[in-house]
């Protein structure tokens, strides 16, 4: 595949439909973790421009941040923390619609409004999380998990 991506506009779940094809055959053929997690953080991030796309890798008690794409971000998350540390510790999809209302939330940005995280779970183990950010409060649904789900069931770890 050619690596630039056919960006679609309309609805979110049009833009997701038109993505997640291009992303499984970006990481199809590639064996490494890393260059598949960064090209999935610059799709994402090319297609709906949000403030923050990232992995975070578990590494024995703590989250490690892995490729992302936007400002500088937290680098070591502990479990239960933040966000991330929650979703990590339930092994569940959290969304945010106000990260200000969350207790607990580990601001890395400022401009940050509303967030979901959701943990890549292998064989019943949280491997990563993939965290996302917008400036806007209230943007993510469950139209944001069910496709972001799909995304990351793609991710051979």
């Amino acid at each position: 595949m050619s690596e630039e991506l056919v960006i679609k506009k309309g609805n979110k779940e049009e833009q997701y439909l038109e993505l997640i094809p291009q992303i499984a055959a970006l990481i199809e053929n590639e064996p490494d973790l890393i260059a598949n997690l960064a090209n999935i953080t610059a799709a994402l991030k090319q297609q709906f421009d949000w403030l923050w796309i990232g992995f975070y890798l578990v590494k024995e008690d703590e989250l490690v941040v892995a490729p992302f794409q936007g400002p500088i971000a937290c680098t070591r998350i502990k479990k239960g923390r933040g966000v991330c540390g929650k979703a990590w510790e339930q092994m569940k999809t959290i969304i945010v619609q106000d990260v200000n209302a969350f207790p607990g939330h580990i601001t890395c940005s400022s401009l940050s409004k509303s967030e979901i995280v959701l943990p890549v779970i292998r064989e019943n183990k949280v491997l990563a999380v993939l965290d996302i950010d917008h400036s806007q409060y209230a943007a993510f649904d469950k139209t944001d998990e069910l496709f972001l789900s799909e995304i990351i069931s793609l991710i051979l770890f």
